[in-house]
């Protein structure tokens, strides 16, 4: 199939170069040097999957992520084994192109999601639960004799295509991007004695039993595993890392896509002390410039070095390590809890002077990363730890860049991100999104509200008793003119300002 006449010639030609693997930073340069925009080039991804889901995938259900190859069938069973292709955003379009004909000519049932937007945040692991994630393309062969015959010619179509591990299925080849598991077809459901209701599939006496998806390697013990190797690979060294000899991981703080975040033990230390291991996943929520989550953790490494060497108060890097083709961080355990938390318990809003003393600290610390070189891009309450002592720690730089290489990748959190977020953004800097940010801040710790409506509803008619020198410069960082927003430096100065005047 010729790339339709909608898509840009030189986005297709781009992810041509991207799907025969150049590096991820060959890839980031690239996009970096050509002025690549991110915006077109992922509308003309999205223009391509959506020709091929009227192609091969035109039936649509109201409500639903989903986009079926064909209605239901007497033929189709209730359960079975299911196969799933993985693939990211980049590389959908092409492994859709490859296995669509071979599906639609066994008139088989598969589905998709119904658009790119739907399979990142699927692949994300935190709109439909981390089991979803590398969930793409769904197979329901009719048979297991089918299942098996699908899955090695789906395996020929696609190996050696990079994609995320499905976290509980059994994965098909170990250069693959096929994975299996035995499960319910339909939405059959069984009753607890709570009254909640779990997904469900019949055992051989017809009973229902809950359909586990978020089990490591869960399968019935009435079914026979229709798909193991006829010549086991060798079974490889396995290097000692320090994931298995110095740190102890005991509780998974969080889960997505792109890795994990987990509280742990440094057995190193005297005595051993609490510590906190990141996990960045190989082909882990892959961006269109190539990185994936290994590459994140692995620079935020680079990131949290520096900016510990300008004397910001950002976690230690305590060790930095591969181990099972993920990247992994060890960080200081910082005792306190995030000021979004922090917020959360409290049942009135903060005094103006309480809400100036955080905006005054937060202002500091976005200043001092300015002036360290580097640009945050994800300041946020959740990234903002109050200590025990008062003290405000600065977490996750994952999207950080320098502020004279600016990143060509949109980053950050939704209600934090500034109007020009999605606009082209060749070469321009990436300071006034940390400013943008800044003022998000402040207008919540403010009003109590995020600043979401269009147009902005102004601070006073959320909080009349707010002075107008504060009002001033909170508007003035959510300008939309990124041009017109104070420096951090400046806003700290007449946020302290304020206070003085306040206070006197």
């Amino acid at each position: 199939m010729s790339h339709p006449a909608q898509w840009s010639k030189d986005s297709y030609l781009f992810m041509m170069e991207y799907e025969r693997r150049e590096s991820a930073r060959e890839m980031s340069e690239k996009l970096d040097n050509q002025g690549w925009d991110h915006g077109t080039l992922f509308r003309s991804l999205c223009g391509r999957w959506r020709e091929l889901c009227e192609l091969y995938l035109p039936v649509k259900v109201r409500g639903s992520i989903w986009r079926y190859s064909r209605g239901l069938s007497r033929r189709d069973p209730e359960q079975g084994w299911k196969l799933h292709i993985s693939t990211s955003a980049p590389t959908a379009s092409t492994v859709l192109e490859k296995i669509a004909p071979c599906l639609s000519r066994c008139h088989l049932l598969y589905k998709v999601p119904v658009s790119l937007q739907e399979l990142e945040k699927l692949n994300s692991g935190i709109y439909y639960g981390y089991c979803q994630v590398g969930k793409v393309i769904t197979v329901y062969p009719q048979t297991t004799e089918e299942a098996v015959r699908l899955a090695r010619a789906l395996h020929r179509l696609t190996r050696d295509t990079p994609a995320p591990a499905v976290p509980f299925d059994l994965k098909f080849r170990p250069d693959g991007c096929l994975y299996y598991r035995y499960g319910s077809f339909s939405s059959l459901e069984k009753e607890n004695a709570d009254g909640t209701r779990t997904l469900a599939i019949r055992d051989p006496d017809g009973n229902l039993v809950a359909d586990r998806r978020d089990a490591e390697r869960a399968m019935p013990d009435w079914v026979t595993d229709p798909f193991p190797l006829k010549h086991p690979p060798r079974t490889k060294k396995v290097l000692e890392t320090p994931l298995k000899k110095r740190f102890r991981a005991f509780c998974a703080l969080s889960q997505r896509g792109k890795g994990g975040v987990y509280k742990a033990l440094d057995l190193s230390a005297s005595p051993p002390r609490f510590c906190i291991l990141k996990e960045g996943r190989k082909n882990g929520e892959t961006g269109l410039d190539g990185l994936d989550g290994y590459d994140r953790v692995k620079h935020e490494g680079r990131v949290l070095k520096a900016l510990h060497s300008a004397g910001l108060g950002v976690p230690r890097l305590y060790s930095s390590f591969k181990g099972d083709q993920n990247y992994y961080l060890a960080l200081e355990y910082i005792e306190g809890e995030t000021l979004d938390k922090w917020l959360g318990k409290r049942k009135r809003r903060l005094a103006i002077s309480r809400a100036l003393h955080y905006g005054i600290e937060i202002s500091n610390v976005v200043a001092r990363i300015h002036l360290a070189g580097w640009v945050w891009r994800d300041c946020k309450l959740t990234n903002l730890m109050v200590t025990k002592q008062g003290e405000m720690r600065p977490l996750d730089f994952e999207g950080a860049c320098p502020v004279d290489r600016p990143d060509p990748m949109p980053w950050g959190s939704p209600s934090y991100v500034p109007p020009e977020w999605c606009d082209q953004f060749r070469g321009q800097s990436r300071v006034p999104e940390d400013l943008y940010a800044l003022g998000v801040i402040m207008y919540l710790l403010l009003t109590g509200c995020l600043p979401e409506a269009s147009p902005l509803l102004p601070i006073e008619k959320l909080r009349r008793d707010v002075p107008p020198a504060i009002t001033e410069i909170v508007m003035r960082l959510l300008d939309a003119d990124p041009a017109r927003r104070p420096c951090a430096g400046v806003a700290a100065r007449r946020l302290q300002a304020a206070l003085s005047q306040l206070t006197a």
